[in-house]
C-alpha cells in the first residue's frame, strides 16, 4: 500500500503545469530590452565607454567592459562604412529574429509531452516536511554489508536531480555498483520549518536522518553533500565524526568572495533589502531565488531556449532538456532565517571563509574534521566558482581533490557524469 501511495505521488508530481523558465517576466524583459533596442543603444554605449575612459584614464576597465570595448573597436571600421539606415534595419531584424527564436523555444518547452515518471525511493524516516528516501534495491542482510551513503542535496532545489532519469540517476547508479544509497528529501518549508535556521536543519533534521541510516544494516557510512548540501553535510560531519568513514563534497561553496566578489556582496545587500518580504512571508519565494542565480549569467537562459527551439522535439536531447528544466523550475522557497544566514552571511559577509558561520554555537571549520575528505570541484562551474570551492581544500587536514571538466549541474546529470564524477567517487569510497 505504501509503495502504491509513493507511486501515485510520483505520478502526480511529474504532471507539472509548466510556468518556466522562471521568473519568466524577467527573462522576457531582458530579451526585449536587449534585442529590440540594439539599434538605439549602440551610440549611447559608445559614448558611455568614452566617458568612462575620459573620467578614469589610468584605471583599467573591468573585464566585462574591456571585452566589450575590444569588440566595439573591432566592429568600428565596419560600422563606419555601413549605411546608417541599413544598419538600423539590420539590427532591428536580427533582434526580432532572436526574440522569435526565444519564444519558439519557450513555447516548445511548455507544450512538450515528456514527463519524468520514475517512482521515488520509499520514505523510511520523516520529520515535518523532511524525508529520508531509501534507494536500495538489495536488502539481503545475509550478503556482505555494503557501504552506506547518505546524500544531502541543497535546500533550494529538490533532490531528484540525483534521480532524474533511469539511465541518469546517481542514486540508482550507486545502488547498482555496490553501495546502499539514501537521500534527504527536504521538500518546501512548512509552518514549522519557516522558523528554522541552519542549526535546526543540521543539528535537528540531518542528525535525525543520519541516525535513521545508522539503524539500517550495512557497512561503513559515507556522507555526500551537493552544492549548499555540502555546507550542511560538512557541519553535520563535524558533529558526528565518529559515525562516518568519510566526507564527500560536490561543488560546495566556501569562499564566496574568491571570484566575483562584487556579485556576492550585491546579493548580500539585496538580502538586507528583502527584510520586509522575509518578515511578511516568513520565507524567500522561489522566483526571487531564481532571479538571484540567473544574475550570474543573465543571458544563459535566453541562449539555451533559443537552442532548444531548434531541436527535434522527439529526440532524446529534447526530452533530457525538458526533464532538467522541469527540475530547475521546481525549486522551493527558503525559510526566512536560512535566507538571512545565506544571503547576508555567506554571500554578503563571507562568514564561511572568515570562520564566523556557526551551527549550534560552534564554528564550522573544516580543519576540525579528522576523517578522510574528498572535495570535487567542477572546472566550468558558474554557480560555485572553482576558487570558492577550492578554499575548502586548504582548510582540511587530509583531503583529496578532483577537478572534473564539468559544470555545476552537468557534473551530476551530464553525459560524462558517470565517468567524470560517479566512478571516481565510488573508487575513492572503496579505497
Amino acid at each position: 500500500m505504501a509503495a502504491q501511495t509513493e507511486a501515485k505521488k510520483g505520478e502526480n508530481h511529474s504532471q507539472i503545469h509548466r510556468l518556466g523558465p522562471r521568473p519568466l517576466p524577467q527573462h522576457l524583459s531582458l530579451a526585449a530590452a536587449t534585442w529590440t533596442n540594439s539599434a538605439a543603444a549602440l551610440p549611447a554605449l559608445n559614448s558611455a565607454l568614452q566617458n568612462w575612459r575620459t573620467a578614469s584614464p589610468n584605471a583599467p576597465l573591468p573585464p566585462n567592459l574591456a571585452q566589450l570595448q575590444q569588440s566595439l573597436a573591432e566592429l568600428a571600421p565596419r560600422i563606419s562604412q555601413a549605411d546608417p539606415a541599413a544598419l538600423i534595419a539590420a539590427l532591428q531584424a536580427e533582434g526580432r529574429r532572436r526574440f522569435g527564436q526565444l519564444l519558439t523555444g519557450i513555447e516548445s518547452y511548455r507544450k512538450h509531452s515528456h514527463q519524468r515518471d520514475l517512482v521515488p525511493g520509499p520514505v523510511i524516516w520523516d520529520q515535518g516536511t523532511t524525508k529520508l528516501r531509501d534507494y536500495r534495491s538489495a536488502r539481503d542482510s545475509a550478503k556482505v554489508p555494503r557501504p552506506r551513503v547518505l546524500v544531502v542535496p541543497s535546500l533550494v532545489n529538490r533532490y531528484y536531480v540525483l534521480d532524474l532519469e533511469a539511465q541518469g540517476s546517481f542514486l540508482r547508479w550507486l545502488d547498482g555498483n555496490g553501495f546502499d544509497p539514501f537521500v534527504v528529501d527536504w521538500d518546501a518549508p512548512g509552518y514549522v520549518e519557516r522558523s528554522f535556521d541552519l542549526t535546526d536543519y543540521v543539528a535537528g533534521r540531518l542528525e535525525g536522518a543520519l541516525d535513521a541510516v545508522k539503524r539500517e544494516p550495512g557497512g561503513p557510512l559515507y556522507l555526500v553533500g551537493y552544492c549548499m548540501g555540502g555546507n550542511l553535510a560538512l557541519a553535520l560531519a563535524l558533529r558526528r565524526q565518529a559515525d562516518l568513514a568519510g566526507l564527500i563534497l560536490l561543488a560546495t561553496p566556501w569562499d564566496f568572495h574568491a571570484e566575483n566578489a562584487g556579485h556576492a556582496q550585491m546579493m548580500g545587500q539585496i538580502g538586507r533589502q528583502l527584510e520586509p518580504v522575509l518578515q511578511i512571508l516568513g520565507e524567500l519565494p522561489v522566483d526571487m531565488l531564481q532571479a538571484f542565480f540567473s544574475g550570474l549569467d543573465p543571458f544563459q537562459v535566453l541562449k539555451k531556449f533559443q537552442y532548444f527551439g531548434t531541436l527535434d522535439q522527439a529526440s532524446n536531447g529534447a526530452k533530457r532538456f525538458v526533464a532538467l528544466e522541469d527540475w530547475l523550475n521546481d525549486g522551493v522557497s527558503l525559510a526566512a532565517p536560512v535566507a538571512r544566514e545565506c544571503l547576508t552571511g555567506w554571500y554578503g559577509e563571507n562568514t564561511t571563509q572568515k570562520l564566523a558561520w556557526k551551527v549550534a554555537d560552534k564554528v564550522v571549520d573544516p580543519a576540525g574534521f579528522d576523517r578522510p575528505a574528498l572535495n570535487i570541484i567542477p572546472g566550468t562551474d558558474r554557480i560555485v566558482p572553482p576558487g570558492s570551492a577550492r578554499a575548502l581544500s586548504r582548510r582540511f587536514r587530509q583531503v583529496d581533490e578532483m577537478l572534473p571538466n564539468a559544470g555545476h549541474i552537468g557534473m551530476m546529470v551530464g553525459r560524462s557524469a558517470a565517468r567524470e564524477v560517479w566512478e571516481p567517487v565510488a573508487a575513492w569510497m572503496r579505497r
